[in-house]
């Protein structure tokens, strides 16, 4: 993955200091992209090890139109965790629970979960449930159709921009927009992010994409081509830079491979046992802490 080294050194390289909604404080710069030919192997970073299995339940969550955590809390995926949390200690009903005990309280109790797990209409709701006063669309389902029945077309594009439910959002939704490109049987996409957290997010965001353009391949009887990644706001968080220079040391290793198991033809019928990485052998876990 020297592509997402290279891009981490070019923020380095050129960003400059610049305060955030978080406080934590960024080196930034804006504008970047990276292309990933999904051929030469899934890119998944091998200079520090990526949790998988959160990657896949997410996406499994986004394509099940879903916006509560309590699906993924329920298979011990963290990774939206804090924002609901956030939220609860500035309530009236906080009891001083720990972040350990607020996750119990989703998985236990369906009434507590339904009212301080939802996120509002995040990126789930906006890929199928996306709303304006006289209609609803299933944006994901539509492309698939539009990719089926009319592959050439140039507007294969779901968006998560809903500028009258931003409000609403836990988050506004960083990776916003992504579009699919038919070529000669091959599958690509292309995602605008607005906003990147390099070290944490971004590749987290890169092997999700690159997966959601494997399914949709499969789903279509296409093969995959390549995954387009371009970024607005390009940013390393100041708490990350230690972590970020020991990667930068370590040399990557081979891509692993991604197999779908299944014969699976429609979005909706892919479950995480459906997905199996063979060869992933990445340097050790980099820890860093999310700015919320």
């Amino acid at each position: 993955m020297k592509q997402y080294l290279d891009f981490l050194q070019h923020i380095l390289d050129h960003g400059s200091s610049k305060d955030d909604r978080t406080n934590t404080g960024t080196i930034s710069t804006f504008g970047y992209q990276m292309r990933f030919d999904l051929a030469d192997g899934f890119p998944l970073l091998t200079t520090k090890r990526v949790h998988l299995k959160s990657i896949i339940y997410e996406l499994l969550w986004f394509i099940k139109g879903d916006t509560n955590i309590k699906y993924l809390v329920d298979h011990d995926v963290r990774i939206w965790n804090e924002w609901p949390f956030q939220k609860y200690q500035l309530s009236k009903e906080y009891q001083q629970e720990s972040m350990e005990e607020f996750v119990d309280k989703i998985k236990q109790d369906s009434a507590f979960a339904a009212k301080w797990g939802e996120l509002g209409p995040v990126y789930g709701h906006q890929w199928r449930h996306f709303t304006s006063q006289t209609r609803e669309v299933d944006q994901l389902a539509t492309v698939i159709n539009e990719i089926k029945t009319n592959p050439n077309s140039r507007r294969l594009i779901v968006n998560s921009w809903q500028a009258a439910d931003l409000g609403e959002m836990a988050l506004p939704p960083c990776h916003l927009l992504f579009q699919f490109y038919v070529n000669k049987q091959q599958l690509s996409c292309q995602l605008y992010q607005r906003s990147a957290d390099a070290f944490l997010g971004v590749p987290f965001n890169i092997a999700s994409y690159s997966l959601l353009t494997m399914m949709v391949a499969k789903v279509c009887g296409l093969e995959v081509g390549s995954f387009v990644h371009t970024i607005g706001d390009a940013h390393i968080y100041a708490n990350h830079l230690e972590q970020v220079a020991l990667q930068l040391r370590r040399e990557p290793k081979a891509l692993p491979k991604m197999m779908i198991k299944r014969d699976v033809r429609s979005i909706d019928d892919f479950v995480f046992e459906d997905f199996e990485l063979l060869d992933y052998h990445p340097h050790p876990t980099i820890k860093g802490k999310v700015a919320v």
